[in-house]
């Protein structure tokens, strides 16, 4: 698709691609950009082109290559997507917790978003690993590090109606290590969860981009803009360096930004 691009580029100047000099490969760019192909959508076009010479070169259709040190343009990080309070407020209300699966769901929900755990951590969340009476939860991370995550009173009444509740009845006598199981009796597997996730998601009618990453993303930003420390968001994500957690000031900065340019005067 690239060199395809590249083809009719050189057509509607009437050369041929293998004719195009450093100048035109450096127009044919900024003529990408400026249709709104991304960063990284450009510097794969460049790949493309850099390979394309090359193979040029080798075969000897050409002499030197106009592509050697072709640079793609800097790209900026992606910042993380994430859920407004209220989207969030609509798709914990979406279980229907008069069933046991039901109240199962709200409570995984209202864990991984009081809690900012990634899904695999999520579903691997033992009976013995919850301490509600102190509010917190045991978790086991990346490189089998453990590390304590505090919960708040709601979730901790979600999770306690669910284990007195939801959880017998949906294990109908057998026994799991898992907080969390399925009707067969066994632990939720990540795309099982996904798959509800997705599901209260469409009824909430949130974006298709709706993930258990998502919430995690939502659990440290809504955390960042009331206020708390880098450092303690931090160690509840079990982030292994600081500047992974970084990106959440970015998201900061940007939703700061579109606060002021709508509501100052002289924005």
């Amino acid at each position: 698709r690239d060199l395809g691009a590249l083809a009719a580029y050189a057509t509607a100047a009437g050369r041929q691609p293998a004719a195009l000099d450093r100048a035109a490969l450096e127009a044919f760019i900024r003529q990408r950009l400026t249709r709104g192909l991304s960063p990284r959508s450009v510097a794969r076009s460049i790949a493309a082109i850099r390979g394309f010479y090359k193979f040029l070169l080798l075969d000897r259709h050409i002499e030197s290559s106009p592509a050697d040190d072709l640079r793609p343009p800097r790209g900026w990080p992606a910042l993380p997507k994430f859920l407004s309070i209220e989207q969030v407020d609509a798709l914990i209300s979406q279980p229907d917790v008069s069933a046991p699966r039901g109240l199962r769901d709200r409570a995984m929900i209202e864990l991984l978003y009081a809690t900012g755990m990634r899904v695999s951590e999520l579903i691997s969340v033992r009976m013995a690993d919850l301490h509600l009476a102190e509010h917190y939860v045991t978790c086991i991370g990346k490189g089998n590090k453990e590390r304590l995550i505090p919960i708040g009173d709601q979730a901790s009444r979600w999770i306690e109606r669910y284990q007195r509740e939801a959880r017998p009845a949906i294990l109908k006598g057998r026994t799991s290590a898992r907080l969390f199981v399925s009707v067969r009796g066994k632990g939720l597997s990540r795309v099982g969860f996904w798959k509800i996730l997705k599901a209260h998601g469409r009824r909430a009618d949130l974006p298709s981009t709706l993930s258990p990453h998502v919430l995690r993303h939502s659990f440290a930003t809504h955390l960042l803009e009331n206020g708390a420390d880098l450092r303690a968001i931090q160690t509840m994500l079990g982030h292994a360096d600081l500047s992974t957690t970084q990106i959440y000031t970015h998201v900061l900065a940007a939703r700061l930004r579109t606060i002021y340019d709508r509501f100052h005067p002289r924005a």
